[in-house]
């Protein structure tokens, strides 16, 4: 059972995380931590034009939580904000509704559908996602506030 969620293709991304590092003029940083298991996930994020023009990451996370950032660093760039909204909501709905993973330049989260059957696994396999949506939110915000 333990050998499906840490699959080959899980760990060959757990072990190649691109954009590792921090953006030194980044639009916005967020972090999401898992009480549960301790990871955790830092981002910083630009966005021009309404698509994702740059990101960098650290990651302090279980093989999982690797994983899903992983993917994410790979795909991120040139994604609109709802379109990662989507992906947020597709990752989530795959873990606990047993909905279809997401599709398109993201479909390689295809690869972390058994985390499903393993709750506790759940919280950092989502980190990344968390993290993006809450750095859009503060962009967005921060936007709206200069537009006023």
């Amino acid at each position: 059972m333990i050998d499906d969620v840490y699959n080959a293709r899980i760990l060959e991304f757990a072990g190649n995380i691109p954009r590792i590092g921090r953006l030194a003029d980044a639009d916005a940083s967020a972090t999401a931590h898992s009480r549960l298991c301790g990871s955790t996930v830092t981002i910083d994020l630009k966005v021009e034009d309404g698509l994702v023009s740059d990101f960098a990451h650290e990651v302090k996370a279980c093989a999982l939580g690797q994983a899903s950032s992983s993917v994410m660093a790979r795909h991120i760039v040139g994604s609109t904000p709802d379109e990662l909204r989507r992906v947020r909501e597709a990752m989530r709905a795959m873990l606990k509704e047993n909905a279809a993973p997401p599709e398109g330049r993201f479909e390689d989260l295809k690869y972390l559908e058994p985390v499903r059957d393993h709750k506790a696994r759940h919280a950092s396999t989502m980190l990344t996602f968390d993290a993006v949506v809450e750095a859009l939110d503060k962009i967005e915000a921060e936007r709206r506030g200069e537009a006023a």
